[in-house]
């Protein structure tokens, strides 16, 4: 079973921290689908330092959630380790980790995320510094490399491992490759034979046969699931049950996911209020609409939603649909 310091999972799936995603209210939709790890979206650690308002509120972790792994990020020790500080006295996070795979130009601009990917050195200085400073577990989540032409993912690994890092979540994409091409698995397996700290494969986990074979090719100890979950949190008990028994779960109905979508939405209201809540809604109910028959309009009529209701009733009229297309066909 996955076991990051004294933290340990009840199983080997975790929810990747997905930058204006993993906010609470996703985290335990994710949560009670089964997952094992949930990882809450990236937080500057500038912001943390500074106070500033919406980072504090990312903070937030509800107690449901746990164990829960809380990113930051940054490029300059002393506010990394001062976030990191911060997180460890003052939050619920059960494990605080470092980014060091954002690919965005405004995170590398920073001297952060993949940026370090360059530098080992600086991986260990860094990770070092956050490590002495907390008692919480401390992971990395980095990616193979930067570019075809460097890749350090072994080195890097290492250097986390050395500097007293629990554990390493790698993609296995390049910087350059940003979310394209082929995630390569025979790096990650190479990383995972050159460390004794767990290893969290992440990158093109898509089904949950994917999960499986990433697990028997690589011999990584935890799978990380990301864009997959997206509107699907059924994904993540699909994979933890084939994981434990090799049978595939059932789909879920319209009806099951417009559910699920309404409890997300009434979540986010709860955390962010009906004005934030509702407009960042719209790209998740569209992601929980993929797959539903004719719902390119009604995708449409979503991204005009300004209200609770006015989103309440589009998915109801989804629901309603269904079960007349259901009734017909039968």
């Amino acid at each position: 079973m996955l076991k990051i310091g004294d933290i340990e999972m009840k199983n080997q799936v975790v929810l990747a921290p997905m930058a204006g995603v993993c906010n609470s209210a996703f985290r335990l939709t994710v949560k009670e689908f089964g997952a094992g790890l949930v990882c809450a979206e990236m937080i500057s650690d500038k912001g943390i330092v500074q106070k500033n308002e919406k980072t504090m509120n990312m903070l937030y972790i509800d107690e449901r959630e746990k164990p829960l792994s809380l990113q930051i990020f940054g490029g300059e020790k002393e506010t990394l380790v001062e976030a990191a500080r911060f997180v460890d006295q003052n939050t619920n996070a059960d494990i605080i980790d470092i980014n060091m795979g954002c690919p965005v130009n405004k995170i590398i601009k920073c001297e952060a995320g993949a940026r370090w990917l360059l530098e080992p050195n600086k991986i260990y200085d860094m990770v070092s510094a956050v490590v002495e400073a907390v008692e919480k577990p401390v992971t990395v989540k980095m990616r193979i490399g930067w570019d075809d032409e460097h890749i350090f993912a072994v080195e890097n690994a290492q250097a986390v491992e050395s500097a007293g890092g629990a554990a390493v979540s790698m993609h296995g994409r390049t910087r350059v490759q940003m979310y394209e091409g082929v995630a390569n698995w025979d790096i990650i397996r190479k990383v995972k034979q050159s460390i004794n700290i767990p290893l969290i494969g992440n990158g093109d986990v898509k089904t949950p046969e994917d999960a499986k074979r990433m697990l028997d090719e690589t011999g990584v100890d935890g799978v990380m699931i990301g864009r997959a979950a997206l509107g699907n949190p059924w994904m993540i008990y699909q994979t933890v049950k084939f994981l434990e028994t090799g049978e595939l779960a059932g789909e879920p109905t319209v009806k099951e996911k417009m559910d699920v979508c309404k409890l997300h939405l009434d979540r986010l209201i709860a955390l962010k209020g009906e004005y934030v809540a509702v407009r960042e809604m719209r790209k998740h109910a569209a992601w929980y609409l993929k797959g539903i028959q004719g719902n390119g309009k009604i995708r449409n009529a979503i991204n005009e939603c300004l209200t609770r209701s006015e989103l309440i009733d589009l998915l109801d009229y989804i629901t309603d649909g269904a079960e007349v297309n259901e009734k017909q066909a039968v």
